[in-house]
């Protein structure tokens, strides 16, 4: 079948690790042919389907290039036999307005994973407050004498905005309180924008750990981002070590409970961010660390995707 990748410029892929790279391969190794488009490709014309300029492309062994794009073509999202939106954060407006056109596909017979509308649903900080059993004391608030109270309550917190990804914007507050005016300041801006404050957790020196969802049921090894030096932030892109290991029993039980529940959603796709044994996120816009996994214990994470996407296309 065509499978179309709704993702970030193929040129700025960096393949040794990308996710989506790594699904393509493997959806390319089965005889899957390879179609590609950016969210500002897609387009919807009254009395018209939804349709987008992609790129159909053949993944090559090549260093340089790893890529060759056999030709372009403006092509109904229907038409495709499974669409995977793989549009990295921020999840802004313009993301936000791509899920409603990715609808409206749906509606003409288009299916797509994962679902839009359970896109819109899931922001990916405030999606774990659905399951407050597995989280540490957290508060989502723009009020800065709220902040001030919750920090006086667990003295060491962790302050977030909503919108980050890779690490960006997080700042840890000690029991001094050093600089929490001028974080808040920085943050909420002047209450115009929602933060999220959480309890610190010091299993962080042992991890973030990266549990994957796959239609519903967990990946068997996770990866556990450590971080380096005084960083208090495992993510990758923040400079953590990444330490593949086997999913631990407690982490599994966690994972399956939220699985069985999202992916009736339409969530074929979850990364749970976990800290000890605290959820901290629930990434659903573009969950990573296929290949990293892959790489330190052979587990093909990308071909269990692959089977469950050829799986959820045929339903």
């Amino acid at each position: 079948m065509q499978i179309l990748f709704v993702a970030d410029p193929l040129e700025s892929f960096v393949i040794y690790k990308d996710s989506t790279f790594a699904m393509m391969r493997e959806a390319q190794r089965r005889g899957h042919q390879i179609v590609a488009c950016e969210p500002r490709h897609i387009s919807w014309q009254s009395g018209g389907k939804v349709k987008a300029r992609v790129r159909h492309i053949t993944l090559t062994a090549g260093k340089d290039r790893w890529f060759e794009e056999t030709q372009s073509a403006q092509t109904a999202l229907a038409d495709f036999g499974a669409i995977v939106m793989r549009k990295d954060p921020p999840f802004d407006s313009e993301f936000f307005y791509a899920t409603h056109m990715l609808g409206q596909a749906e509606r003409e017979g288009a299916k797509v994973f994962n679902k839009p509308s359970a896109l819109r649903e899931h922001p990916e900080k405030l999606a774990i407050m659905e399951f407050a059993q597995f989280i540490s004391p957290t508060l989502v608030t723009r009020s800065a004498q709220d902040v001030r109270a919750f920090h006086a309550e667990h003295k060491d917190i962790i302050l977030k905005p909503l919108d980050g990804m890779g690490g960006m914007g997080i700042f840890r507050v000690g029991e001094d309180g050093r600089n929490l005016g001028s974080i808040i300041e920085t943050l909420n801006q002047g209450g115009s924008t929602s933060v999220m404050v959480q309890k610190f957790l010091p299993d962080i020196v042992h991890g973030d750990k990266r549990v994957l969802i796959i239609g519903g049921k967990p990946v068997p090894f996770c990866l556990a981002r450590i971080p380096q030096g005084n960083e208090v932030r495992g993510n990758l892109a923040a400079g953590g070590k990444g330490v593949a290991q086997p999913l631990a029993e407690q982490d599994r039980a966690i994972a399956e409970f939220i699985g069985e529940r999202l992916v009736q959603r339409g969530l074929l796709l979850i990364g749970l961010d976990v800290i000890g044994h605290n959820v901290t996120e629930i990434n659903v816009t573009s969950p990573t660390c296929f290949q990293e996994i892959f790489d330190q214990t052979g587990c093909d994470v990308a071909a269990l995707f692959v089977d469950a996407l050829e799986q959820a296309a045929r339903a």
